[in-house]
Order: structure tokens, then C-alpha cells, then sequence
């Protein structure tokens, strides 16, 4: 709104047009206010450059999630196949994901050295990695557990670890499907002595105690006739996601010159996220995907 005012020319007076004072100042500008000084509190948390990213998810409480939907044990894969789908719904996000590796509640992710995605801010990466993966785990549980109704929903927690080199990274893949191994050994021996053994879980846990992998591979196959290594891949490798080009066909109508339309299939190559389930501890897998890996600076 514009102000009439009176205004001295020479000694006579006239009308003239004052803008109002607010005129004169930018929203940016009128925006500012005297509690702005607390953004000062927020500390930088921006992840060192040329590092990967690695942002783990662990489900809370998982054991306690597990027995009251009733999973099987020693696996569900209903339980691991909505795991995976939640892996790839935060891929399909954050494409500077260049790889990712699950096993029983936990999902690994990891960042590009180059990603410059949220501007590095550790809390925003873990977060928004966390918020979408736990929100499509909610969402297509149906797809996996049919009528089974979800109890409550499930809760995840985040870390952030930094990894400067090719081989700490491929050291940090290793540990965890290492732990994979691990777990599933023992988790099928004992619900194996459980199930056909007809023990308690206190006796089962009892039995166990103080064995080897050898000593726990031998109950399976002397007591059982059970072979871990025909056991499923899914349960003793865990999963492992990566992005792979891949070629499909559609059928696509085409206009020919005599005006005539043609259906004619036409092939394209598309980025796609892809599971795999098999070991990522030896150099086969890392020979046979040299796109995955930044080569080391030193």
C-alpha cells in the first residue's frame, strides 16, 4: 500500500508518494528473528569425502518382533523376502547406493565414495534410509504374510560408518556374512535338536555350548543326515543387492510407410537392482562386477 505524505519542494509544499518501510526489505530478510541464533546448537555432521558410506540398519527387538508374528524358525522367508523388498525400495531411492548385503534382521547400505547426496549429513542419510525402509516393510507385509496381521509396527535402528579404502569396505562385507555363517550354523543346529531332537531349548543350548563349526557340522550330518552345504544360499550367504543392467523386450506398434501399424518387439537395457546369494568374502564376486568398487586413490 503506497502512503501519501507532505513533502517541502522550495519552500512550497506538495503531495508526494511514500512506499511503506516493509517495502524496502526481502522475505529472505524479514524472515530473520531473534530466536534464529539457535540453528548455531546444530553441529556439522557431514561425513569425510572420499570414504564410503556404509549405513547399517538393525531391527529392535527383533526377537521378541519374531515370536510374537509367529516366524519359523530357524528362517522365515517370508520374513527374509520382506527384508530384501524393503532393501530394494531404499535403492530404488538412492541410486548412489552401489551396493547392499542382509542377513536375518539387519540390511547393510553403502554409498558411492563420490555421493554428495544430502550433502553428506550422516543423520539425514541414516534417517532417511531408516524412515524408508521401515515404512515399506510395513507396506507389503501383506505381500509376504497374507492375513497374518501385523501386531505392531516394527522399529529399526541406524548407524554410520566411514570406510577409506576398497579393502576395508570389502573387510567390513566380509565380517558381517562371516556373521551370517556364523549365526545361521548355530541357529540350525539347535532348532534342528529342538525340532527332531526332540530337546528343550535350555538342553539344546546346553549341547551347544563350547562346540565348533566342525563339531556343529557333524551333530547336523551324523545325528540327522543333514549336509549344511545343501543348505538353502540364502540362509548360509545372506543377500546381497547391486545394481546390473539388464535387457528386456516390450512390444511397441510401429507406423509403416504404407500407413499400416505394426506390432514389433524392441529391446532395451535397463539399470535394475539385482539379488544375489553367494560369497562375497573370496575375489570371485568382486572380479566378476568391477563396477561396484572406485578404484583407491593411493
Amino acid at each position: 500500500m503506497l502512503i501519501a505524505k507532505a513533502c517541502r519542494f522550495g519552500g512550497r509544499v506538495r503531495s508526494c508518494v511514500v512506499k511503506p518501510l516493509a517495502c524496502f526489505f526481502t522475505s529472505s530478510s524479514m524472515a530473520k528473528s531473534k530466536f534464529e541464533y539457535v540453528r548455531s546448537f546444530e553441529t556439522d555432521d557431514s561425513c569425510l569425502r572420499n570414504c564410503y558410506i556404509v549405513v547399517r540398519l538393525d531391527g529392535r527387538n527383533f526377537h521378541k518382533f519374531s515370536e510374537q508374528h509367529k516366524f519359523t524358525k530357524p528362517n522365515d522367508n517370508r520374513a527374509l523376502g520382506l527384508m530384501s523388498r524393503s532393501a530394494h525400495s531404499v535403492m530404488a531411492e538412492m541410486e548412489d547406493i552401489i551396493i547392499a548385503y542382509g542377513q536375518s534382521d539387519e540390511f547393510s547400505f553403502v554409498f558411492k565414495r563420490t555421493s554428495n547426496l544430502f550433502k553428506r549429513r550422516a543423520s539425514k542419510l541414516m534417517t532417511h534410509v531408516a524412515s524408508q525402509f521401515s515404512s515399506s516393510y510395513v507396506f507389503n507385509w501383506k505381500e509376504f504374510f497374507g492375513e497374518q496381521p501385523l501386531l505392531y509396527p516394527p522399529s529399526f535402528d541406524g548407524r554410520v560408518v566411514l570406510y577409506p579404502s576398497n579393502r576395508n569396505l570389502r573387510d567390513y562385507l566380509s565380517w558381517r556374512q562371516a556373521d551370517c555363517h556364523i549365526n545361521n550354523l548355530y541357529n540350525t543346529v539347535f532348532w534342528t535338536l529342538v525340532q527332531r531332537g526332540g530337546l528343550t531349548t535350555t538342553q539344546a543350548e546346553d549341547r551347544l555350548k563350547g562346540t565348533l563349526a566342525a563339531d556343529k557340522n557333524e551333530i547336523l550330518f551324523s545325528e540327522f543326515d543333514i549336509n549344511y552345504n545343501n543348505e538353502s544360499a540364502l540362509h548360509r550367504k545372506g543377500t546381497i543387492l547391486i545394481w546390473e543392467k539388464r535387457d528386456e523386450t516390450v512390444t511397441k506398434r510401429v507406423k509403416l510407410p504404407n500407413e499400416e501399424e505394426k506390432e514389433v518387439p524392441v529391446t532395451r537395457s535397463r539399470r535394475r537392482v539385482q539379488d544375489h546369494h553367494c560369497d562375497i568374502i573370496g575375489d570371485q564376486f568382486w572380479e566378476e562386477h568391477l563396477d561396484i568398487l572406485e578404484a583407491d586413490n593411493c
